[in-house]
């Protein structure tokens, strides 16, 4: 488990590197200026740590499932090796599937205005400024979504599907709380990431005035990478108790 919270944690400081530094520098500046290559190099990496997140958490389900329903076997099947393998799967789909897309982005013709009224160059935004016939483009966009949200979100509910109807089975209440307690964390990363998700990419883009689709944006690209960390952190007894004590020993200097 910890070993693919370090590789979503990976996901969500490469994602916070692409798009605040620069977002910083608009809101402090009122406005800036990004070249192409610039833009659309910011757009791959985004797009890319995104689509791993979503497979990495498709992953950890997948881990919590074989924890909980197979406890006995745990260790026989998530080996390190094993572990390896899924982690590097996630990264490797991630980053190539998504660099067909950024290129048939790339060769489209921008002749018309070019002013992005977004936080960062995202697909949707990038897409309203070319002058190319783009209805490839959104068919492009479409399928990689399914590859990208659907199958990870498929994996997520069979397997929290199984891990329900096995905590059910558990007879005492202290053993269901404790099963339910070590998907918790995972559960409200996994509600929060495609919830915003779905509203940028699957709800149709009238439904979303600027000003909201900027705001879920925001929520994706940076609230989520920021309290991730907080989640899990809270939910792990040995994390409080250390914090515990580092307040403890502040107070008491």
């Amino acid at each position: 488990m910890y070993f693919f919270i370090s590789q979503l944690s990976i996901s969500d400081i490469f994602v916070i590197s692409e798009v605040v530094p620069n977002l910083l520098y608009i809101l402090l500046n009122n406005g800036g200026t990004i070249t192409f290559i610039d833009c659309i190099t910011q757009l791959y990496f985004f797009c890319a740590c995104e689509a791993s997140a979503c497979y990495l958490l498709a992953v950890m389900s997948y881990d919590r499932y074989v924890a909980i329903c197979n406890p006995l076997q745990y260790s026989a099947i998530m080996t390190r090796e094993y572990c390896i393998i899924l982690s590097i799967t996630s990264w490797l789909l991630g980053f190539s599937i998504i660099l067909f897309h950024i290129v048939k982005t790339a060769k489209l013709h921008f002749c018309g205005p070019n002013i992005i009224d977004h936080l960062f160059c995202d697909i949707v935004p990038l897409l309203e400024l070319a002058c190319s016939d783009t209805s490839m483009i959104h068919v492009v966009v479409y399928i990689m979504g399914i590859q990208f949200v659907l199958i990870p979100t498929t994996v997520i509910v069979v397997s929290y599907t199984y891990i329900i109807l096995a905590v059910l089975r558990i007879s005492s209440s202290t053993g269901r709380q404790k099963a339910f307690s070590t998907c918790s964390s995972h559960l409200i990363v996994v509600s929060l990431f495609y919830w915003t998700i779905f509203s940028i990419y699957v709800v149709p883009s009238k439904c979303l005035t600027n000003t909201l689709s900027k705001i879920l944006s925001l929520l994706y690209s940076v609230f989520t990478p920021l309290i991730n960390p907080m989640i899990y952190s809270l939910r792990n007894k040995d994390i409080i108790k250390a914090v515990q004590r580092t307040f403890q020993k502040h107070v008491i200097w």
